[in-house]
């Protein structure tokens, strides 16, 4: 039912209330120049649609039961997470906006029975931020505060223990440029300088929807082999390596990424 919910309301705000719906389409013109008018709007309106089952999804988390999660979200390649977790050298675990984005860590804080600090950004409306971090610590996860002294993201991996974050969106005017569909784009290189000052392993995994709502996600660790010598040509091509992940997965599945940020305006 929610997911039909989903439909119509994507035809409500596409069409009818069509907020940012110019920021997705300049975007998705942007990183498709080869696509006609009519792809990028299908597209558009299938971002639109995406987001909201999200929204649903989420909405309706407080009634959603340990049983239903671990039909609903499946992960695979589990045992590069064990192996590197295990290593003790704490872990930092990537996503992306993209699917849907929370079930990744309240779902992989759950299936392997691992306590997830997710960082978060505080919601402008505090009871819509409550309401939030209290679905995403339902099960094993705890929630770090983005803004909060980076102290505290140290503190979890000295212990030895799992960070997890999205990163995926556009980075500070001041922060290094990469290539991201063609473009310079502003990045944030936070995971890469966690990675590499705490010696932490990075592990992405991106839920990709099915076509029956389920979803996949698949781990995979991002290599830090063969950097380069200087500390931070190190930050840029590790920073490198993540977002031309990240792309490679867009490209397969552009309507699941939130395209509704200006991700080059700088």
């Amino acid at each position: 039912m929610s997911h039909k919910t989903a439909k119509i309301l994507a035809y409500l705000f596409f069409y009818f209330i069509p907020i940012r719906k110019d920021v997705v389409i300049d975007n998705l013109t942007k990183a498709f120049p080869d696509k006609s008018e009519k792809e990028i709007r299908t597209i558009a309106f299938n971002t639109f649609h995406s987001f909201l089952i999200t929204l649903v999804e989420i909405l309706y988390l407080p009634w959603t039961t340990e049983e239903q999660l671990n039909d609903i979200v499946k992960f695979f390649n589990l045992d590069i997470f064990e192996k590197r977790y295990l290593e003790n050298n704490g872990l930092i675990v990537l996503s992306a906006h993209f699917g849907n984005w929370e079930y990744c860590a309240i779902a992989g804080g759950l299936i392997t029975q691992r306590k997830f600090s997710v960082i978060v950004k505080p919601q402008r409306n505090p009871l819509v931020n409550d309401w939030l971090n209290k679905v995403r610590t339902k099960w094993n996860n705890e929630v770090v505060t983005l803004g909060v002294s980076i102290r505290n993201v140290f503190a979890v991996l000295m212990k030895k223990e799992i960070v997890a974050m999205v990163a995926d969106q556009r980075g500070p005017e001041e922060s290094i440029k990469l290539d991201f569909f063609g473009r310079k784009t502003s990045v944030y290189t936070g995971p890469a300088v966690l990675s590499l000052k705490m010696n932490t392993p990075l592990i992405i995994g991106i839920a990709v929807r099915q076509p029956d709502f389920r979803y996949k996600i698949v781990l995979e660790e991002i290599s830090r082999d063969n950097l380069p010598e200087n500390y931070e040509e190190k930050i840029i091509e590790l920073s490198k390596r993540m977002i031309e992940y990240l792309e490679s997965y867009i490209r397969k599945y552009p309507e699941q990424w939130f395209w509704m940020h200006r991700r080059w305006k700088h």
